[in-house]
């Protein structure tokens, strides 16, 4: 039983501003800011976190190696996978909740008929669409 978890989200806009690594650091400071309980260690999937003033072990493929780092990991697609199934309702003609955001063969032909939406991050669609 988890003693405190918290989800850390980014937004395209962000991602797009700095980067997919810095924003995925970024969503990392914010979910362990948001702990009700904050760790004395963190231990995490293969990165150092920058920014954070807590003891950090560093795990390669950890997500195998920790039922917490694996558990993190879940927790987080879970949420995306759940935030894709809402943006499916403000933007059904993408179908979202199929493919949930990755670049599949529906999800491009999708851009390419439509055109980005609001929440599509620039930095990947600019292999698909002008």
């Amino acid at each position: 039983k988890a003693v405190s978890f918290a989800v850390g989200v980014v937004g395209p806009e962000r991602i797009d501003e700095i980067n997919i690594l810095q924003a995925t650091y970024e969503a990392m400071r914010l979910a362990v800011s948001q702990l009700t309980n904050p760790p004395q260690v963190l231990l995490n999937d293969a990165v150092t976190i920058p920014g954070l003033d807590i003891l950090q072990v560093p795990i390669i493929k950890g997500d195998a190696k920790s039922v917490s780092i694996a558990a993190g990991s879940i927790m987080a697609k879970v949420t995306r996978d759940h935030m894709m199934v809402e943006y499916d309702k403000l933007f059904p003609e993408y179908g979202f909740a199929k493919h949930k955001g990755y670049g599949t063969a529906a999800h491009i032909a999708a851009l390419k008929e439509f055109g980005p939406c609001a929440i599509h991050r620039r930095s990947f669609i600019r292999n698909f669409v002008d």
